[in-house]
């Protein structure tokens, strides 16, 4: 990987000293031109239209090329998180039905192996829909079923559910002092995908959360026409550089703490997608590496 890495710097190094030399090459042509014509007007304008069009080609051209070095490497990325998280779980079935099979185990095993397969079995699930919804969310023209959903019941149901799946306590995750919405707050869209989106979110807070995690979940109306659902967690931050990156497809923070932490990359992607799709939006707030992250999915209210 770390060979991969290098070889991409030295890609977009190559591209883009290879502009700077070109834009160079064609400021000193440009330059006698106009030196050689500079009494003659038509000649005059033509160069410097040329000169401005040659610039402006190799910008463009460097910008596109350096975005798909990058595209690429956060698609390798992507694929090599992707592999790891379905191979993983695989492994670990076989390894126990392989003992289950070769081996005579007392039922209190048995039923400790049957749990580990389960969890591994809900494990490749998750990768697969996660796939499979980064997907369809991005389809224009997937129809989008809006419904009536009252916000505070949808939160309540995501914590409960984040809660059980992480064998957290109350005090761990939970909502935040007076962030719990009044019960008539409501917002139109589809449950599912706003569930979804939710859920996600609380499944980032916890994975990069520490042993004792501090996950806190709050329902504010900044004004009378947007919802916002925020979860803060104290967890290893997001340097301010990359708080707008966090959410593009595959892109993953690359900080110390969060390296540690497997996933595909896609979460917080499907999380925008799915508040976009809404009228809405979501974005991140953190001061830095260590201090813990806020992330907000921002619903107009009552759209139509």
């Amino acid at each position: 990987m770390p060979m991969r890495i290098t070889s991409r710097k030295t890609t977009i190094a190559f591209f883009i000293t290879l502009g700077v030399c070109i834009a160079v090459a064609a400021t000193v042509l440009s330059t006698s031109w106009v030196i050689l014509n500079w009494r003659e007007i038509v000649p005059l304008i033509l160069g410097v239209i040329f000169f401005c069009f040659i610039i402006a080609g190799v910008i463009l051209n460097t910008i596109f090329l350096v975005r798909e070095v990058r595209r690429n490497e956060q698609q390798d990325s992507f694929l090599n998180a992707v592999t790891h998280e379905l191979k993983t779980p695989i492994t670990s079935i076989r390894l126990y039905l392989e003992t289950l099979q070769k081996r005579n185990l007392d039922e209190e095993q048995r039923r400790e192996f049957y749990q580990v397969m389960l969890d591994d079995t809900q494990r490749l699930i998750g990768t697969v829909e996660g796939v499979l919804r980064a997907a369809r969310v991005v389809q224009k023209n997937a129809l989008l079923s809006r419904t009536k959903i009252a916000v505070g019941p949808l939160v309540q149901d995501a914590i409960d559910l984040a809660r059980s799946r992480h064998h957290f306590s109350v005090e761990s995750l939970d909502w935040a002092r007076d962030g719990r919405p009044a019960e008539e707050l409501t917002v139109m869209g589809d449950r599912e995908e706003l569930f979804t989106a939710l859920s996600n979110v609380l499944d980032n807070a916890v994975k990069y959360s520490p042993k004792e995690p501090c996950i806190r979940v709050a329902a504010v109306t900044p004004d009378l026409d947007h919802l916002e659902i925020r979860v803060q967690d104290n967890g290893v931050g997001i340097p301010r550089g990359e708080l707008k990156r966090v959410f593009k497809r595959f892109y993953r923070v690359l900080t110390p703490g969060a390296l540690q932490v497997k996933g595909s990359g896609l979460g917080l992607f499907i999380v925008r997608a799915i508040a976009r799709r809404h009228g809405g939006n979501a974005y991140a707030e953190s001061e830095g590496s260590g201090r813990g992250t806020t992330i907000t999915i921002q619903l107009p209210r009552n759209s139509q």
